[in-house]
């Protein structure tokens, strides 16, 4: 006999196509978020960014475990998002909520990132040491074109499989903590609304890139404020793109 009340069936990934346009409105709920609470956003940031400046100071090691940390400390962030959403209030704490619930899961959306991100490493070297080593080797005019050759195809190379990366990993830790998928589903189920939204997702990687430039420009401190704007950005990208969110 089945059990009363039946679970219910769990969540598919299934995803919505949209315009382009909501970007905009993303950014608009992103900003809605933060200003709601300021003050513990801009804490939140500066811890964010103390722990990846100090991993940053360990060679290798610390460049491989900020890839490893990003999606727990995203699904803080995000986790922080949903609060301010529906009304609750938000601590500095909840930055390391991703520690505290789907961890395992979380932690292994972050090694399939550090290794991703190490392979591309590793291809991109090869491919950028091929080129200038045959470029070296003729010593002509003929070499310097080879060698030029090769940085732009690793540079091309790098652009194509870092986007394929961000496209798997840039809603896996809300289906992880949001909608209890398996790490393995939630890559894929992300990767496939990506692909279906990809004219969202260029003019939100140029919109965030203006806004880092000016961001930039106060020394810096702007990124206290854009930091949690993109969460937020994300946040509503996620319920926006994911039908049961």
């Amino acid at each position: 006999m089945e059990q009363f009340p039946i679970p219910a069936p769990q969540f598919d990934g299934a995803s919505r196509r949209l315009d382009a346009g909501s970007v905009f409105d993303w950014f608009r709920q992103g900003w809605a978020i933060f200003a709601a609470n300021p003050a513990v956003w801009i804490a939140m940031m500066v811890i964010m960014i103390v722990i990846y400046v100090g991993l940053a100071i360990v060679p290798v090691i610390g460049y491989l475990a900020a890839y490893l940390l990003t999606p727990l400390l995203a699904a803080g962030m995000l986790l922080a998002c949903r609060k301010a959403v529906i009304g609750e209030a938000i601590e500095i704490g909840d930055l390391f909520a991703g520690f505290r619930r789907d961890t395992g899961a979380l932690m292994t959306l972050g090694v399939f990132y550090m290794l991703a991100m190490l392979l591309l490493v590793v291809l991109v070297f090869l491919s950028l040491g091929g080129g200038i080593a045959g470029g070296l080797v003729l010593a002509n005019p003929l070499g310097v074109g080879i060698a030029l050759g090769g940085i732009a195809v690793a540079g091309l190379i790098w652009l194509l499989l870092s986007l394929l990366v961000v496209m798997a990993v840039w809603f896996a830790p809300a289906l992880v903590v949001f909608n209890g998928m398996p790490p393995t589903a939630a890559l894929k189920a992300s990767f496939q609304a990506c692909t279906k939204n990809l004219p969202c997702l260029l003019v939100y990687g140029l919109l965030t890139m203006i806004l880092c430039f000016f961001a930039a420009l106060p020394l810096g401190l702007g990124f206290l404020v854009l930091g949690p704007v993109l969460a937020g950005s994300v946040y509503a990208s996620y319920r926006d793109t994911f039908m049961t969110a």
